[in-house]
């Protein structure tokens, strides 16, 4: 029996809500075998990140190739990747072991307002891996900062997944989570939208969202399903999670990423 299996490139969260924790997380309860390549370390809680260390590229590169040459890998996702070198170590990883199922979270300031990616990496996220990625994921804030166009209702979010598409990455998604109203995301295949909506929960438990949707739409590539497919599932296994989410902390709460295995009465 063939075991599907995920790598997750990005940083480590020390209060594991979000970074590799979350994606490693999601993708075993996606039924999928997790691997991971860290970028960064972070000292962080509910509250916010308190200090980082980011890694040396050459290390990141080999614990990718570590991986992949070992175990292999079905699918990658990318989140926290610091600084251009790191960046442009990952691309040329992807290219050499040519890597197809590439999922690209363009983390750049975490959701208590601390910077996770240096001003000067942002034209290479820009012109060097998003062309790389099957898809793309990018909040309402990253998808300004990659357009350079504002984003602030759905039509905005057609506009600027357009604009993305056209720097060559196969698929866009945009995230409407913080738009008022029940929360829509937007797919963008280069020729047609796809809206998938759900229920707003009214939590503060919120932390890692972002890491766990991209990841979950990595495991089901990981699984073999289609964008579409992959999209609407991983859009299905968040809205649960967040309807879970774990009052933990003193801040914004972990997503419940186990939430169809126990919870927490």
């Amino acid at each position: 029996m063939k075991i599907p299996r995920a790598l997750t490139i990005a940083g480590s969260d020390s209060c594991a809500g979000a970074g590799i924790q979350a994606d490693m997380k999601t993708f075993s309860a996606l039924g999928v075998y997790a691997t991971c390549a860290v970028t960064a370390l972070t000292s962080q809680n509910t509250l916010g990140v308190d200090a980082i260390v980011e890694m040396d590229a050459d290390f990141v590169s080999s614990q990718i190739h570590s991986v992949v040459c070992d175990i292999g890998v079905d699918a990658v996702k990318t989140g926290m990747l610091c600084n251009r070198a790191i960046i442009s170590r990952v691309c040329s990883d992807m290219e050499r072991l040519g890597i197809k199922n590439l999922v690209v979270d363009p983390v750049m300031i975490s959701s208590s307002g601390h910077r996770l990616l240096g001003e000067d990496a942002l034209e290479t996220l820009v012109f060097r891996l998003l062309p790389m990625a099957l898809v793309v994921t990018p909040n309402l804030c990253e998808a300004e900062a990659l357009t350079g166009m504002r984003v602030v209702c759905v039509e905005d979010m057609r506009r600027a997944a357009v604009r993305l598409k056209q720097l060559g990455c196969g698929y866009v998604v945009i995230k409407g989570g913080h738009l008022p109203g029940a929360p829509v995301d937007l797919l963008y295949d280069g020729s047609k939208f796809f809206e998938f909506a759900a229920l707003r929960h009214e939590t503060s438990n919120t932390h890692g969202t972002g890491c766990t949707f991209a990841s979950a739409i990595a495991a089901f590539f990981a699984r073999g399903k289609t964008v579409e497919e992959a999209v609407r599932g991983a859009k299905t296994y968040v809205g649960a999670a967040i309807a879970g989410g774990l009052a933990l902390g003193r801040g914004a709460g972990p997503v419940h990423h186990f939430h169809e295995f126990y919870r927490f009465e």
